[in-house]
């Protein structure tokens, strides 16, 4: 069996008048996150980490920022044709671990519905993909709630 892992990291800005849309779940909050999709850190990490594994560069190459196609693009289409390259590589995920860094607000009681929407995007068992949360104890750009962070490792598999 061949096995890589792959890394994704990703940063959005957080702003009044956004929608906070995180593991494909919006977030009711008084703040949402800026970017050129809907900007969901979580799926943007995890679909960095599963293209790096398999060497196919990462998501602004994919799915450019620049490119008005992706303008307020639900990011689950984006995982959804990341998908379609990793299987059509030969690829299957074996596992995913995810943190989001995130001081408010508190995300715990969602994190099922992000494991079960994002396990259903990318047609894989809910207990191969792990989404933790931590804050940054009020330290740093996340702590000052003027972002959202986060990281993720991916295993896949090639039989």
């Amino acid at each position: 069996m061949n096995i890589r892992i792959g890394f994704g990291y990703d940063v959005h800005k957080l702003a009044e008048g956004e929608e906070f849309w995180l593991g494909g779940i919006l977030i009711p909050h008084t703040t949402g996150s800026v970017g050129h999709s809907d900007a969901d850190v979580l799926i943007h990490v995890i679909c960095d980490a599963l293209l790096g594994a398999i060497n196919k560069r990462d998501i602004g190459y994919h799915f450019p920022d620049t490119d008005p196609a992706y303008k307020g693009i639900d990011s689950k289409e984006l995982l959804g044709q990341v998908m379609v390259i990793l299987r059509d590589e030969g690829w299957e995920v074996g596992n995913i671990d995810s943190t989001i860094c995130l001081q408010k607000p508190k995300i715990g009681p969602v994190i099922p519905r992000m494991v079960k929407c994002l396990a259903e995007v990318m047609d894989i068992a809910g207990d191969k993909l792990s989404i933790k949360a931590t804050t940054t104890e009020k330290l740093g750009f996340v702590g000052r709630e003027e972002g959202v962070s986060a990281y993720a490792v991916v295993l896949v598999q090639k039989n």
